[in-house]
């Protein structure tokens, strides 16, 4: 398999989804570290921006017959990983359920992250003059008391059925987040039930942020 390197940084919500990803298919790779805060932040520095236009993370990267390939945004670097090793599968083979499992992903990934990534804070505090923490903490609880009740329809062990998908790896970074903001994470026990189920697997371990070379305090 072509090495794959993967920009990102040690707390970031979206890199954290695919490093979980990439362990749990045991995919090696390259970890290429960008810091989100130091000097104003590295993603909007030149070198990265012809990495990644939208000066984000993640980035995947990887040499191909025709060049240089790279994907960014999580989900879809996932969905290129589950197609280039697909056991373990992280979307469930029904087809409802599949849907289910993209739905609650979504949920995390387009109706809850968004609103409390630095980004938008930043932007909330600096130029709105408005309470960024209290800001996040309203649409960190918003999405989960709906991730809690959609949720409740399918959920086994994991969040869709008795395996690991794709709802998972978004639903553990984003869980991580709430605490950072001090959300009350009481009125969400399946959440925090298949959480716990989640985070007792190797994979999840491996991904946490705590872990990764770029953390403050890591020793290499």
């Amino acid at each position: 398999m072509t090495e794959l390197t993967l920009y990102g940084y040690w707390r970031s919500s979206s890199a954290w989804r695919v490093r979980i990803a990439l362990a749990y298919k045991s995919i090696a790779y390259v970890n290429h570290p960008v810091h989100l805060v130091r000097d104003g932040g590295e993603q909007h520095g030149a070198t990265y921006r012809a990495v990644n236009p939208l000066e984000e993370v993640p980035t995947l990267e990887w040499q191909a017959e025709g060049g240089r390939r790279r994907l960014s945004q999580s989900l879809a670097i996932i969905d290129y990983l589950d197609g280039l090793v697909p056991a373990p599968p992280l979307l469930p083979t029904d087809a409802f359920l599949r849907g289910r499992a993209r739905q609650l992903a979504e949920m995390v990934n387009a109706g809850t992250q968004p609103l409390q990534n630095a980004v938008a804070l930043k932007y909330i505090k600096e130029r709105l003059g408005g309470d960024e923490a209290a800001w996040a903490r309203h649409f960190i609880a918003r999405g989960l008391s709906a991730l809690e009740a959609v949720a409740a329809e399918t959920a086994g062990r994991y969040l869709v059925g008795d395996a690991v998908s794709l709802a998972d790896l978004c639903l553990v970074p984003q869980l991580y987040n709430a605490r950072r903001y001090s959300v009350d994470l009481s009125p969400y026990p399946l959440l925090g039930r298949v959480e716990l189920a989640c985070v007792a697997l190797p994979a999840f371990a491996a991904a946490h942020p705590d872990r990764q070379p770029d953390a403050p305090g890591t020793v290499a």
